[in-house]
């Protein structure tokens, strides 16, 4: 659930309405709730308590600042997939003990930066990267704690640009190598602490990830039976939200689901959230320019896929409501595209859409854009990326001010 309702047929943000904030701020404009941020957090919290799971933020979903220091305060621990967002988890005091790194290709500078700041473990996604860590660890004089990342060949029935947990894939190791790397002399500056599972995002159903954590259990008494012991397991993230129609497990039965198997693994239990936490906490609000009518008719508006890429990357789905609902008694309906100002046919927001008339000026929301929504922006076509905005109950803030025409060319020079 989140707290985007209709109030006297405005959109509202919990007691904000959208409107306000996008006329105080302009359009585009992310807006957050941070009430459903932290209801969702506190839900996987609490289904997965007997396991006192140490709950990691996926921040490539979303890194804007206020966020993450909102779920630091609540406990959360953060997985981060390069420097760049190490760099932010600690600049809003994250505890460098609940950081896991992720990323199949770690440089050595983020390596020795990890190791610098003391992460609690990085997550290892080859033999070459082991190595190079145990090397980098060497040269610092640090001991490098890892989870060995397996790929156990699952189909998580999502997209195929998001599965990440099949063979095909460049993500983690096979067990037969995880055998080999478990069996060879060990490297000398890193501690194998625990494996690693992540098989896909947008994943709406238990079947996956029983699947692969049967899987997983086999291959950690194989290796109890060889006198291994493992301190962690991660089993990753990757649960779905509703988007369109989807009927998304809940968190409390997605933890039932995995409880008899979780329970007969003695180990410390991590978990690697993003979409479940921010996907439904987040709109994208945007302007109708033009209305152009050519037969197919076009709702051009001044957000596009640099803003929102998912329509165009994924052909995701993403609910496009007007923040100002006219009346129920107005039952006139037009078929659309909704599509931005970038020039690409792939620059649209939603295709075919049966909706109310809008007119220039009108706002409209595009739902659930609060996961892989501005941290996927980018400035083509010399845009600039949108504000962000947070509400609290009544209040809201702006957490991000929009790109000036100066932050386009910073960095730069004419030579």
């Amino acid at each position: 659930m989140h707290r985007f309702k209709y109030r006297n047929n405005r959109l509202c943000c919990e007691n904000v309405p959208v409107e306000n904030i996008a006329r105080r701020v302009g359009t585009p404009v992310y807006i957050y709730s941070i009430g459903t941020v932290l209801d969702h957090y506190r839900k996987l919290k609490r289904a997965f308590s007997q396991f006192d799971p140490l709950i990691c933020f996926s921040m490539k979903s979303n890194s804007s600042l206020s966020i993450l220091r909102a779920l630091r305060r609540e406990g959360a621990g953060f997985d981060i997939v390069s420097g760049g967002e190490l760099y932010k988890a600690l600049k809003i005091k994250a505890d460098p003990k609940k950081i896991v790194y992720a990323s199949v290709g770690k440089t050595p500078d983020e390596i020795r930066y990890a190791l610098k700041s003391g992460i609690l473990l990085f997550n290892v996604e080859s033999v070459p990267e082991l190595e190079m860590i145990d090397a980098v660890a060497r040269s610092a004089g640090k001991k490098a704690r890892v989870c060995l990342r397996v790929n156990p060949d699952v189909d998580a029935s999502t997209h195929r640009h998001i599965t990440t947990g099949r063979r095909q894939n460049k993500f983690g190791v096979d067990f037969e190598t995880a055998r080999h790397i478990f069996a060879r002399p060990s490297l000398g500056n890193i501690e194998i602490a625990g494996l690693h599972m992540h098989i896909g995002s947008q994943i709406t159903t238990s079947r996956p990830f029983i699947s692969a954590l049967h899987k997983l259990k086999r291959f950690i008494d194989e290796l109890g039976d060889s006198g291994v012991e493992i301190a962690y397991v991660n089993i990753g993230g990757g649960m779905g939200i509703t988007y369109r129609d989807e009927m998304p497990q809940s968190a409390d039965d997605m933890a039932a689901a995995l409880r008899p198997l979780l329970r007969k693994i003695k180990a410390r239990l991590i978990l690697e959230p993003g979409r479940f936490i921010v996907g439904n906490a987040g709109i994208l609000v945007t302007e109708v320019l033009y209305i152009k009518d050519a037969g197919k008719k076009f709702v051009i508006v001044d957000a596009g896929m640099n803003d929102l890429l998912r329509p165009s990357l994924y052909d995701a789905y993403h609910e496009i409501l007007p923040v100002h609902r006219l009346p129920l008694t107005v039952h006139r309906r037009w078929k659309a595209d909704i599509v931005g100002p970038i020039c690409e046919s792939g620059d649209f927001l939603g295709k075919d859409r049966s909706m109310r008339p809008v007119s220039k000026g009108d706002l409209l929301a595009v739902m659930s854009a609060g996961a892989y929504g501005f941290s996927m922006a980018s400035n083509y076509n010399a845009r600039r990326r949108p504000a962000e905005a947070l509400v609290s109950g009544g209040k809201f803030s702006v957490i991000r001010e929009r790109e000036s025409y100066r932050d386009l060319i910073k960095g730069e020079k004419i030579r």
